[in-house]
């Protein structure tokens, strides 16, 4: 008897929200769609500050169930170092992150894909029909293996299972990210992101308020083997040192209380988002925003648009890199301007913390409001209280903050 074998349309590596709406919107689409995530279970360890605007849910069509919003918010406040602090109103969702993900698989069984937990990529091959390309054999570890799928969309996150299994693309820049939950956190409703370099550096911390009064409070920060001690020292010196600290709901019980996170990539969108029967979604093609370093709403959309190709492609009997190259137009048409973001982040981060603080005072107090002449205002109160700053190219990091808003997905 020869080896027993798996065959589908679409294969989804990992489980996360790129994974997950990938699968939803093949399924949907009548393709045979199969999902593989080598954790044995969806949605833990959690690894971001779970939260996405009202705009990105509008725009992808989601219809989120009560149970995995924790909490509606208003916005995202802005706190510079010496305590001056202003607004980006844009309502949105903190989500139960993990609760999320696994909704987003259970749609996908409910459109018909199958999930498959404790399944580890190891090793892809290309199959081709007298010389034309036809789909990849995945191998790896889980009965399920080996798999023949004729297109597959990597959601592995920063991982990057197939860049790296085919060489596709260099191991990206990333930063690390980590946070505690934390008890009896006092909220308006805002998330509060504090750019204090003195705690986070070349990065930022947060307080993302949930319900019940439990928050996550963390940083990103360039400088990983810090990241614990400067988040402890934040917490220490601020308001959250008597507040009570647990484990998320998701941790087994017993564990000792520590911190939950992740790295994040932070070098851009990759050069090759696709090849031949394959394409990168989410973390795993680098759509991160590059100032806050959200990556969730960018995952959702990926998904969509590769979902769309995918479908596209199979139906012509044509599943080649030539025909996915749809992919990668779709969504540079519609994804924030990375390079310029980055160009301002980079400027803002070699800001001092006298700089920086001069900049927030100079922003109105909803930065929302900032329209063309609202930008030149700021600019004009810059130049006029630290002329100075403008050879340290302040402008492009005063701008980043309004890039960053994606025009269609919010923060």
């Amino acid at each position: 008897m020869g080896e027993e074998v798996t065959r589908c349309d679409v294969l989804v590596i990992g489980a996360g929200p790129g994974g997950g709406a990938a699968a939803i919107h093949a399924a949907r689409r009548g393709l045979s769609t199969i999902v593989i995530e080598d954790h044995p279970e969806i949605g833990t360890p959690v690894h971001c500050g779970e939260c996405i605007s009202e705009l990105a849910v509008a725009n992808l069509e989601l219809d989120l169930p009560q149970d995995v919003i924790s909490l509606k918010v208003h916005g995202i406040r802005v706190l510079f170092p010496d305590g001056t602090a202003k607004k980006l109103t844009e309502p949105g969702f903190v989500l139960e992150k993990h609760l999320f993900e696994q909704w987003l698989a259970s749609e996908a069984e409910e459109a018909g894909a199958t999930v498959h937990l404790s399944h580890k990529l190891q090793a892809m091959e290309r199959m081709e029909e007298e010389g034309r390309f036809v789909g990849w054999r995945c191998i790896g570890k889980g009965e399920q293996f080996p798999i023949e799928a004729k297109v597959v969309i990597d959601a592995s996150g920063v991982a990057g299972v197939c860049s790296r299994l085919l060489k596709l693309n260099p191991r990206p820049e990333v930063i690390a990210g980590m946070q505690y939950e934390m008890h009896d956190v006092p909220t308006d409703g805002y998330l509060d992101f504090y750019i204090w370099p003195k705690y986070a550096k070349k990065g930022y911390l947060w307080m993302i308020p949930k319900c019940d009064g439990r928050a996550n409070v963390g940083l990103v920060t360039e400088d990983k083997k810090g990241a614990v001690r400067d988040l402890d020292q934040f917490i220490e010196d601020t308001e959250f040192k008597e507040l009570k600290m647990t484990n998320p709901p998701w941790r087994e019980d017993g564990k000792s209380v520590r911190g939950f996170g992740g790295t994040i990539p932070i070098s851009g969108p990759h050069e090759v988002t696709h090849a031949d029967g394959l394409m990168l979604i989410g973390d795993a093609a680098g759509f991160t925003s590059p100032l806050f370093e959200g990556g969730s709403h960018l995952a959702l959309k990926s998904a969509v648009y590769a979902a769309e190709t995918a479908e596209a492609a199979i139906a012509a009997g044509d599943v080649s890199a030539d025909r996915l190259a749809a992919y990668p137009v779709l969504w540079k048409a519609e994804f924030p301007p990375y390079h310029k973001i980055l160009r301002g982040k980079t400027a803002l981060y070699n800001l001092t913390d006298e700089d920086l603080s001069v900049m927030g005072r100079c922003f109105p107090e909803e930065m929302n409001e900032m329209g063309v002449s609202g930008k030149a205002k700021v600019i004009f109160r810059l130049m006029v209280r630290r002329p100075s700053l403008y050879f340290k190219r302040v402008v492009p990091a005063m701008l980043a903050f309004g890039y960053s808003r994606a025009k269609h997905y919010g923060w």
